[in-house]
């Protein structure tokens, strides 16, 4: 780990109600900037079938993940231009502007027109909106963490870590499972593959007008503040950093510190998404779940997920970072595969409530308090920059497993086999990760 600086000051100069109305801004920015994303999977086969179409079904899905993928891929570039922008200007700013393009990038799914209107000229414009909202969902993600951890007591950081990155993308399912509820009402059964996947896009405008009402008394992270006081000195003028944050990030004192954490983001990432991520479709294609009955055991599951990263964020304060980290990857190996497995042959819908309450338990607590080992690995000057890298590059390579299980399965019933030995790769790769990995707690403070 390069040698840096403490900052001066105090660790926060804000008031209880800044101190929480910065939390909260955190957690609805990963949540909104989530719930926006996730929508594509409560969906997936409908968009298969109309922008995708092929003669196996599997296919179609596999391609609907696929562009799920492309829009994850697209997160880094979103962290370098966001990121590099937090670092230099201010963590509220860049916030704002990447949680509003979300928003309306999602919108302008719903107005699409499809594969049989256009041909597969739909399926291109479906895939570039998809690639303009992933550089907009990177930017939330290499801002909207750095507002909360470094906003709180340094005694809260662990379960701050865990809201934003488990219960802020649990809060995100939680609203995408409360709109798909609310439109396989308003819109059942046929009609839901015919206009109502539309209403589910067109959703994503409520997170713009949450986003700017939320975010329009938002005061700056006062670590980051710290730091800028302390560069403008005695002169009172604000200066910039002398190097791109992102030339810092690739510079040799942090290569090593970048690889390692992919490895915990990378797993941490594909366990997420081949668990929560592809429930919906599970219920769908192998339980034969009706879609108001999906739902329903959906909002269970992001709830359970919330609990997950909240307790393990919590724990971390307790034992540790890194002890977290290997007390998740052994649980993962051994429970991923059997509950998978189990999933398939769930004798009922309370059985099978149970397995994915635990699946979605388990993949989100792996990973509650990596948001605050990432942000202790990096220095305030390069931390949202460093954070947001190694959060996108990871969680963009982890969310390319669905497809690739999609793709190995060449029938429905295929797919809990698939699930269990993708899953069991992941899980082996973040352990590695967690091995590898240094204790960070307490690092925050840093210039």
């Amino acid at each position: 780990m390069p040698a840096v600086a403490k900052v001066s000051g105090p660790t926060t100069s804000l008031t209880g109600r800044q101190m929480v109305l910065a939390a909260v801004a955190s957690v609805f920015g990963w949540g909104l900037d989530l719930f926006d994303l996730l929508i594509l999977l409560y969906v997936a086969p409908i968009i298969g079938r109309l922008f995708f179409p092929a003669g196996n079904p599997m296919l179609s899905l596999a391609a609907t993940y696929a562009s799920f993928a492309v829009t994850l891929l697209m997160r880094p570039l979103g962290s370098a231009i966001f990121g590099s922008y937090a670092d230099r200007s201010g963590r509220r700013k860049a916030l704002v502007v990447a949680v509003v393009g979300v928003g309306l990038t999602t919108a302008i799914f719903g107005a699409l027109p499809t594969v049989d209107a256009i041909g597969w000229i739909a399926s291109l414009v479906f895939v570039f909106f998809r690639l303009v909202q992933g550089v907009f969902v990177g930017g939330v993600v290499a801002s909207s963490h750095t507002i909360g951890t470094e906003s709180v007591p340094e005694r809260w950081r662990g379960l701050m870590s865990g809201a934003v990155g488990g219960g802020g993308s649990a809060l995100g399912g939680l609203l995408a499972s409360l709109v798909f509820y609310v439109v396989t009402l308003i819109a059942p059964g046929s009609a839901l593959a015919a206009w109502g996947w539309r209403l589910m896009f067109a959703s994503g405008l409520l997170t713009t007008i949450i986003g700017l009402v939320l975010f329009g008394s938002l005061e700056e992270s006062p670590i980051f503040a710290a730091l800028q006081a302390k560069k403008a000195g005695a002169r009172g003028v604000r200066l910039q950093p002398d190097r791109s944050p992102l030339a810092t990030l690739f510079s040799s004192p942090y290569r090593r510190v970048f690889l390692v954490n992919l490895l915990l983001t990378l797993g941490a990432g594909a366990g997420y998404y081949l668990t929560s991520g592809y429930l919906p479709s599970f219920f769908n294609m192998v339980n034969k779940v009706p879609g108001h009955e999906a739902s329903v055991i959906l909002i269970g599951a992001n709830l359970a997920a919330a609990l997950g990263a909240l307790a393990v964020g919590e724990l971390s304060e307790h034992i540790g970072r890194k002890a977290v980290f290997l007390v998740m990857g052994v649980i993962r190996l051994v429970a991923f595969p059997l509950l998978y497995l189990a999933m398939a042959s769930a004798a009922g819908l309370g059985t099978l409530t149970v397995y994915a309450l635990l699946l979605a338990f388990i993949a989100n607590a792996s990973y509650g308090h990596l948001l605050i080992f990432l942000n202790e690995r990096f220095p305030t000057s390069l931390r949202a920059t460093g954070t947001g890298l190694s959060w996108n590059v990871g969680f963009a390579i982890g969310g390319m497993m669905p497809a690739f299980v999609s793709l190995a399965s060449e029938t429905a019933q295929e797919l809990p086999t698939a699930l269990a030995v993708f899953a069991l790769g992941v899980s082996a790769i973040y352990l590695i990760g967690a091995w590898i990995a240094p204790e960070t707690k307490g690092n925050l403070g840093r210039a």
